[in-house]
């Protein structure tokens, strides 16, 4: 006779059966309902990881990117685990909120064509970037936060905090972003923008002419146009905005803004590319670019 069929009574057997079909419409597998009721011992350490993971980045990781993030430590861990954990644990990560209109048309001032078409696709770095700002309420007053992306990796290059809306304020992300970059004229850099007055006024269009770039601009009042700047102005008002607010001064709103594009650009796993960093996939990039002429001159030796 199996001793293992005899290990627990008939009554033991109906009761977890029972809470196992009281659980499974809240987890996704039958297994995950049956783990909720039969915790491992391995449960505290897992849940000590969740926390230090979801603390360390800035506390607006779901399950997926806590799960992908201990992968990527060597922690193997199912997402069903990390789902459940987390709900116990009473963590959740960020959600978006509502969107707002800041950039106003200008409707009598000429614009470039869109060279975009919504197809907001490089196959290498400093191919195309996009440019869009947002608005940030403070008890100094309205400010505002420019961003330049380039969108091969969703790498932010440029940004600037400001009291105004003028021009000066969207070039000074654009100028931060040629410095950073310094893009190559023969590499037909296209930047993007919506038809905001700013980003085509007679300074911003010269300035753009005179490095090099290749103005783009969207169709009127139309968010899809410029879609994946909106997504990262998105990200940025959930992640520091709302989740670290009320905002005093515009120095301190500086100095989140640093520290957030900081982990941005080098920590935060981004699902479009692979759920890997920005600069994790301009080095990968790079790094295969290089390794291609040495692959080439060993295939020619060996011929």
């Amino acid at each position: 006779m199996n001793s293992k069929a005899n290990k627990f009574s008939p009554e033991v057997r109906e009761r977890a059966v029972r809470l196992v079909q009281e659980c499974r419409s809240s987890y996704s597998s039958l297994w995950a309902a049956c783990e909720s009721i039969a915790p491992s011992q391995s449960d505290a350490e897992h849940c000590s990881d969740i926390q230090r993971v979801w603390h360390a980045n800035w506390q607006v990781y779901g399950v997926v990117k806590v799960c992908k993030q201990m992968h990527r430590e060597g922690l193997p861990i199912a997402r069903c685990t990390v789902q459940r954990l987390m709900r116990r644990l009473g963590l959740q990560g960020a959600r978006r909120g509502k969107k707002f209109r800041t950039t106003l048309p200008d409707a009598a001032r000429p614009c470039p064509l869109d060279l975009v078409n919504r197809q907001f696709k490089a196959q290498r770095p400093d191919q195309l970037w996009v440019s869009d700002f947002t608005y940030v309420s403070t008890w100094q007053g309205q400010m505002f936060v420019a961003f330049v992306i380039d969108v091969y990796a969703r790498r932010i290059v440029g940004w600037r905090v400001s009291n105004h809306m003028r021009t000066d304020f969207v070039m000074d992300a654009l100028e931060q972003a040629l410095h950073a970059r310094q893009p190559q004229q023969e590499s037909r850099l296209i930047h993007h923008s919506d038809r905001g007055g700013q980003y085509v006024s007679v300074r911003y269009t010269e300035r753009l002419a005179e490095a090099g770039l290749m103005p783009s601009v969207g169709s009127t009042g139309d968010s899809y146009d410029n879609v994946l700047a909106e997504t990262i102005n998105g990200l940025y008002k959930t992640e520091v905005i709302y989740k670290r607010g009320p905002w005093k001064t515009r120095e301190s709103l500086e100095l989140a803004t640093l520290q957030w594009l900081h982990w941005f650009n080098h920590t935060r796993l981004l699902e479009p590319i692979g759920h890997i960093p920005p600069a994790e996939a301009e080095a990968n990039y790079w790094r295969q670019r290089a390794a291609k002429p040495v692959q080439a001159d060993a295939c020619t030796s060996t011929i």
